[in-house]
């Protein structure tokens, strides 16, 4: 076998490097070359690296010069990997010239009061980083949320002004609209009442007004045609608003797509914030608290 540099390895010895597991953890046992005896390592799968390792193994026996390990396929395995990840797999174990070929013991091997020991180390672990780490994390979130919505509002702030002036000006046009329409229904009332007593008689303004209401059911129609919606007075008037807005936005540059972003993004960091100001809901999904609330 041969290593990183091609130079071949003057001893492969399959077995003189075993492991096992002891309360959960692996020990990895090996012959130190200088002294020739026997050594166990315990290692933290889930913390050590195998740099760490290694650092253990030449701290140990000072005439190790070299302590490096290879994938299977002659690959160098990086120092920062976790035990874990790697003894998931066969590996070699160079130390100087000799390189040990390494078969962990499959993770179905182990016995059930081992895999039960090592779930309760990990949720213990779990539990004491939460303790230990989870205020620290909170202040330092909360900061970059308030930094965030400070960010957010100052950006927003013209937009808004603009979008009120957009939307008091709409707003006044679409009134207008109405106060039109009114009028000449008003004038169409009176063009029709002085005709019928003063210029002609009912039997000839009645077939008149027959065809000016056919002729405004048929617009109404024609406005279900277009919009798909019915002709009601609420939802006419606010779609004519929103033909002002949008006309008037185009005029004064103002990014809709933008302004709607930004709000979005303003609503989720306040909900966040919320959230986190909230230890019983840190993790709850937002639709559980929603629910809850």
């Amino acid at each position: 076998w041969r290593g990183r540099e091609g130079a071949p390895y003057s001893t492969l010895v399959p077995s003189d490097v075993t492991i096992n597991y002891r309360h959960g953890l692996p020990v990895i046992t090996l012959t130190l070359p200088t002294r020739s005896e026997r050594c166990q390592f315990t290692v933290k799968p889930m913390v050590t690296t195998v740099g760490a390792f290694l650092q253990d193994v030449q701290r140990e026996d000072k005439g190790i010069e070299r302590a490096e390990v290879f994938a299977t396929d002659g690959s160098k395995v990086s120092d920062a990997t976790l035990m874990e990840v790697l003894l998931m797999n066969d590996f070699k174990l160079v130390v100087n010239n000799t390189a040990y070929s390494v078969s962990p013991p499959a993770k179905e091997m182990l016995s059930s009061e081992h895999a039960t020991e090592m779930e309760d180390i990990k949720s213990l672990v779990h539990r004491l980083f939460v303790a230990l780490h989870l205020e620290d994390h909170q202040i330092r979130k909360e900061r970059e949320l308030l930094q965030k919505l400070d960010h957010l509002k100052e950006e927003l702030l013209p937009l808004e002004q603009m979008k009120a002036r957009i939307t008091d000006r709409a707003d006044a046009k679409t009134s207008r609209l109405l106060w039109v329409g009114l009028a000449l229904m008003s004038t169409q009332g009176g063009a029709l009442a002085w005709l019928t007593w003063w210029v002609y008689s009912w039997d000839i303004m009645e077939p008149v007004t027959y065809f000016i209401t056919y002729g405004s059911a048929m617009a109404f129609y024609a406005y279900f045609v277009l919009t798909k919606q019915d002709y009601i007075y609420p939802d006419a008037k606010d779609r004519q608003f929103l033909h002002y807005f949008y006309q008037k936005s185009k005029k004064q540059h103002f990014n809709v797509e933008r302004y709607n972003k930004l709000k979005e993004d303003l609503a989720e960091a306040e909900e966040s914030l919320r959230r986190l100001r909230q230890p019983l809901h840190l993790r709850l999904p937002i639709q559980e608290i929603n629910d809850k609330d």
